[in-house]
């Protein structure tokens, strides 16, 4: 599996934690949201995240798996009923982030693999490599920054392979609207030869009590150069349940 190679060499830039680190601190979140309609119009969609981070001394490390799939049930003239798959999404990612002697200043190593059925691209993995500053920092909001060169390789919806540099660039925003609703917003903007892979999420998410939340997310996704019987953009509305341990 061509991911295991990207995730390998970004945990390899990592200590081995387990050992030197007995106190190492995770903090972990899991969502999970599902739709299940019958009736005139019946289906079923899934979406699931978990979110691992680690904190350690000197390094910051993250992974992320994630997943959307929808199932429709269609009619065929005769009356018939078959189900029908019309998405199918998944991404894992690891990264490593080494802490500089400033506050909130690291260099970071990126890896991470899509695959989507259903999308402009049916697989790629991206690997980065640069450094993120805190660009603003209060009590309650703080803007971080990424930027860096990186490698592209995947394959089209058409079955064409593709690959090459690009210049990576991130943003993460976090705002703390009250003690109970967070709002975060996230993009990311891969620039290739070829094509711009850019990606966009913003969440809301409320305490239900100190474990469980409620999140609101929108996601937009966006290629510039893609096949002729595909869109650019693709967008997703989610509402999750989300637990933190």
């Amino acid at each position: 599996m061509k991911l295991l190679p990207l995730i390998a060499l970004a945990m390899a830039c990592a200590p081995a934690f387990a050992d030197d680190h007995p106190d190492a601190s995770w903090h972990t979140s899991a969502e999970l949201g599902a739709i299940s309609t019958s009736g005139n119009t019946a289906g079923t969609s899934v979406s699931g995240k978990i979110d691992a981070r680690q904190e350690l001394d000197d390094w910051s490390n993250q992974y992320i798996v994630a997943g959307h799939f929808k199932e429709d049930e269609v009619n065929d003239s005769e009356g018939n009923s078959t189900s029908r798959r019309s998405a199918e999404r998944y991404s894992l990612s690891a990264k490593a982030a080494y802490k500089l002697v400033k506050e909130n200043e690291k260099l970071f190593v990126l890896a991470a693999h899509v695959g989507d059925k259903f999308g402009a691209y049916s697989r790629y993995n991206t690997m980065a490599v640069g450094r993120s500053t805190r660009w603003y920092d209060s009590p309650a909001a703080s803007v971080d920054i990424e930027i860096g060169p990186g490698y592209f390789r995947g394959e089209r919806a058409t079955g064409e392979p593709e690959s090459g540099f690009t210049v990576r660039g991130a943003a993460a925003v976090r705002w703390q609207v009250s003690q109970n609703a967070l709002f975060s917003q996230i993009a990311s903007v891969e620039r290739g030869t070829s094509n711009t892979h850019s990606i966009a999420e913003a969440a809301l998410s409320t305490k239900i009590n100190g474990t469980m939340q409620m999140k609101a997310a929108f996601i937009v996704r966006n290629d510039t150069n893609v096949p002729a019987d595909k869109k650019n953009t693709d967008t997703q509305t989610s509402l999750t349940l989300v637990y933190s341990f």
